[in-house]
């Protein structure tokens, strides 16, 4: 059988600014290596850049929900949609501290606010940029994720203290408009490269169970390590099917496939964090045991992302405890 050959990053190099050229037909090569093999490459590059028994923890709250105009057929969110969330104003910058404060209790470094938008007004963007200072005053990191942004803002928000922004690719560019038709691909590549600009570090994954195929599975990881500077946080979400949503009987994901791309999210990228997203609850846990092998260093912490539920705050120590694994700080 033929085995493609991985050659590991050394420690001291630093990947994330020099990445290599992985093209979907490379990463696929990749995400077919028989599972221990791919299991273990992972691993060891995960061990040439992280501590393996640290993960970290974010919270997410949804600060602004329902009545999106886009049209994204696996979010519950989207006015397009009968799925029993009604839209909401934006919470109150003391409500949002609030919830930081106890997620920092909870053991959580990063606080993550989303809001149901398709971009931000700029009127709306005085009372986030509040709530980032806010949270970055608590010695918390900040990410936010509002839709698209034009450099101006992204240039606000750097200026508020902003960490980190969420802008997600979802799947590869060849399935992106069986998902969502409101946006093309390039769109979302424009808001990377503004928040790039302007000094903010990216969280930029994508969703597995979106109908896609074993390439498109590939060509999403490709287009994250190719871009011009990989993202430092890599969500990698297992869909939650939602009643109402166009993707609410899709077929569930297969652990293994999904740790594949756990394992090639982490040698693609070697220096960023992989967190493993949305859909654990779904997950044994041996199954989010393999990922965290696989090189996943990163959760949500919480009962709820945005408005999709999350495992318990004492179940996830309690796997975390048992697998030997700590908060990183």
């Amino acid at each position: 059988m033929a085995c493609l050959s991985i050659l590991l990053y050394p420690a001291t190099m630093n990947a994330i600014t020099q990445p290599p050229a992985w093209t979907a037909a490379s990463v696929r090569a990749l995400m077919e290596l028989p599972f221990p093999e791919l299991v273990f490459q992972a691993a060891s590059v995960h061990r040439a850049h992280h501590d393996p028994a640290r993960v970290q923890i974010s919270t997410l709250l949804s600060i602004k929900t329902g009545g999106c105009p886009e049209d994204c057929a696996y979010c519950p969110q989207s006015a397009s949609y009968e799925a029993g969330v009604p839209a909401s104003k934006l919470m109150d910058l003391d409500a949002v501290l609030a919830q930081a404060r106890a997620a920092k209790a909870a053991g959580a470094s990063r606080f993550c606010m989303g809001a149901a938008w398709r971009s931000p007004k700029d009127r709306d963007l005085d009372a986030v940029c509040a709530m980032v200072e806010g949270v970055r005053a608590m010695g918390l990191e900040s990410c936010v994720t509002l839709g698209m942004l034009t450099p101006p803002q992204a240039a606000r928000l750097r200026d508020a203290g902003l960490d980190y922004y969420n802008h997600n690719l979802d799947t590869s560019p060849e399935h992106y408009g069986a998902i969502i038709t409101t946006r093309v691909y390039q769109d979302r590549l424009d808001t990377l490269a503004h928040v790039r600009d302007a000094g903010i570090k990216l969280c930029c994954g994508g969703i597995v169970g979106l109908g896609e195929d074993e390439a498109d599975r590939a060509g999403l990881i490709a287009a994250l390590a190719s871009l011009p500077v990989p993202p430092e946080s890599v969500p990698i979400n297992a869909l939650v099917r939602v009643a109402g949503t166009p993707l609410a009987e899709a077929a569930p994901v297969d652990a293994i496939d999904f740790v594949r791309v756990i394992a090639a999210a982490r040698i693609t990228m070697p220096a960023s964090h992989v967190r493993l997203s949305a859909g654990r609850e779904q997950m044994t846990d041996e199954a989010q045991a393999l990922c965290f092998l696989a090189g996943a260093n990163s959760i949500f912490c919480g009962p709820r992302l945005l408005v999709t539920s999350n495992p318990a705050a004492e179940k996830d120590r309690r796997l975390l405890g048992r697998l030997g694994l700590a908060a990183a700080s």
